[in-house]
């Protein structure tokens, strides 16, 4: 009586051990609904699998197992828990494969003990340390996996399930597989290397793409970060031209005053004065583009406070590939790049940007130069800096020129350092 409540007792945890694995790799949320909706999909199970072998036998319920054990399990992943066939399958495949440790050591210690008990006891105790350990270490990774792409899925998938058929085929065809001990031996080992050279160089693929794409996603922060930074900087310059606006009528009546008064040197020197405050808050007027022209206006003022003479030559193609932010966050590294270039000039009549932009083929062409104190290293084309958490300027600035299809280089000529591009 015992030994029947063990047995099946090892059958009853072994088709909860891989139907808890399969839904947990599938990805199953940690709720108290679906804990109570599988765990009377398990039991209805079990049951219909105890009334299977009533009446069938156990012959033919091994044979049909894979239909009334592990088919149901695949549905219910698919049904209730609206996941793909191809993960609900992997997750099954999986599952199968995990319960093989359980049933490798219980052997072993039946086997020890000579006792059937001690077999079932055994595959239940490491059962339970085997779910302990899936779940804390490997089923993250697992739903990683399957979830990052369809042909991860498939590779990550097709080892547990040729040995799911290998383990099938050879259950019922003893006499081929003793028949044909060599081959059958080499078999599985010849597969398992082969699916893992192969998940070994899609994987590392798949790492090479995401790499990219984190790439881009980092440049993209780069570009809008510094949109921000010019776009606040232009913004404020706007609003004080509108508070400047805004105080005309006063600057009017104070005119007016004055003029009452015939106060003429007065006059000449409010106006004077006025006109200082007006130029350095109006934007210079550098080229029909308003996003381009706002920054060179920007960095003009920039140039000039660092003592740099800043040269400016501005005509854009009618029509752009480039965003505004793109724009912006292109011309504004270079620019930012060549103002600290200059800045570490000491002798501030050799401090000289140069900037071109022209249209060549219905493409924007981009030529901007500055003068430098000590000579820029380069790796793979990219000027490297000597200050850590510098040089994403000129990443960003490389990615924008390529996405667009364009060509650049940064080079050093004649004591000029020069950037150029066109897209």
């Amino acid at each position: 009586m015992i030994e029947t409540f063990i047995q099946f007792s090892r059958y009853f945890i072994a088709l909860l051990f891989g139907s808890a694995v399969a839904v947990n790799f599938a990805g199953m949320p940690r709720t108290r609904k679906n804990y109570l909706v599988f765990g009377s999909f398990t039991v209805a199970l079990f049951l219909f699998q105890i009334i299977g072998l009533k009446i069938l036998g156990m012959e033919m319920i091994l044979k049909i197992y894979p239909i009334i054990s592990h088919l149901p399990v695949v549905v219910f992943i698919v049904i209730y828990l609206k996941k793909p066939w191809l993960i609900s399958l992997t997750s099954m495949f999986l599952s199968f494969l995990c319960c093989q440790p359980p049933r490798w050591i219980g052997a072993v210690i039946g086997k020890n003990f000579e006792n059937a008990s001690m077999y079932h006891i055994g595959y239940i105790v490491t059962t339970i340390v085997m779910y302990y350990l899936l779940e804390k270490y490997v089923a993250k990774s697992v739903r990683h996996l399957m979830n990052r792409s369809t042909k991860s899925c498939l590779l990550f998938g097709s080892m547990p399930a040729f040995y799911y058929i290998f383990d099938y085929f050879a259950t019922f065809n003893l006499n081929y597989i003793y028949s044909e001990t060599r081959s059958t031996m080499h078999f599985m080992p010849f597969i398992t290397s082969a699916f893992y050279f192969m998940f070994v160089l899609i994987y590392y693929d798949e790492i090479l793409k995401q790499a990219k794409t984190e790439r881009e996603r980092d440049m993209l922060e780069i570009q809008f970060k510094q949109a921000q930074t010019e776009f606040a900087s232009l913004k404020q310059i706007q609003q004080n031209a509108a508070t400047y606006r805004h105080d005309m009528r006063h600057h009017f009546n104070l005119l007016q005053g004055l003029a009452s008064k015939g106060s003429l040197e007065e006059i000449q020197a409010y106006l004077k004065t006025a006109q200082s405050d007006m130029d350095a808050i109006t934007p210079i007027r550098f080229c029909d583009n308003e996003t381009v022209n706002l920054i060179l206006s920007s960095y003009d003022t920039k140039a000039k406070q660092s003592e740099i003479q800043l040269s400016i030559e501005a005509k854009l193609p009618d029509t752009l590939t480039f965003s505004d932010t793109e724009l912006c966050s292109l011309i504004s590294n270079a620019l930012e790049n060549a103002v600290h270039a200059c800045e570490n000039i000491e002798d501030v009549s050799n401090r000289y940007i140069k900037l071109r932009m022209y249209s060549k083929n219905n493409k924007l062409c981009i030529d901007i130069r500055n003068t430098y104190h000590s000579s820029p290293n380069f790796y793979q084309g990219l000027p490297v800096s000597k200050h850590e958490g510098h040089g994403l300027g000129t990443k960003a600035m490389a990615h924008i020129v390529e996405k667009h299809g364009g060509v650049f280089q940064f080079l050093v000529k004649d004591e000029w350092f020069i950037f150029q591009a066109s897209a």
